[in-house]
């Protein structure tokens, strides 16, 4: 998984860091601590904007009382039934089976 600094999501994304730390405290982008601070996955976005249907599923998925490391790990974990990461699903156009896996898990 590539992660990137907010910096670097900032240039990709042509807005500046404070926008990126918007996007992070409103829960738009989910980020991973490292020992070089907080990184963001690369995954998230598609080019230079956020990945299509990330935010609406990222809000179920904190609906569900999934923590941010819990959502992310949701989110890149290989699932055979989808194929593939329910991540690379949203990359794929397949929003609407993903936002209603992510909706049964707060059930």
């Amino acid at each position: 998984m590539e992660l990137l600094s907010a910096t670097e999501v900032a240039g990709r994304m042509g807005i500046g860091p404070t926008g990126v730390r918007d996007l992070l405290q409103a829960g738009h982008l989910l980020s991973v601590p490292t020992d070089d601070g907080l990184r963001i996955p690369a995954e998230q976005l598609d080019g230079g904007v956020l990945v299509k249907h990330l935010v609406p599923v990222l809000t179920l998925l904190r609906d569900a009382g999934y923590s941010s490391e819990q959502a992310l790990r949701w989110l890149t974990t290989p699932d055979d039934s989808l194929p593939g990461t329910p991540l690379q699903a949203l990359h794929e156009n397949r929003a609407t089976e993903i936002k209603r896996r992510a909706q049964a898990l707060g059930w």
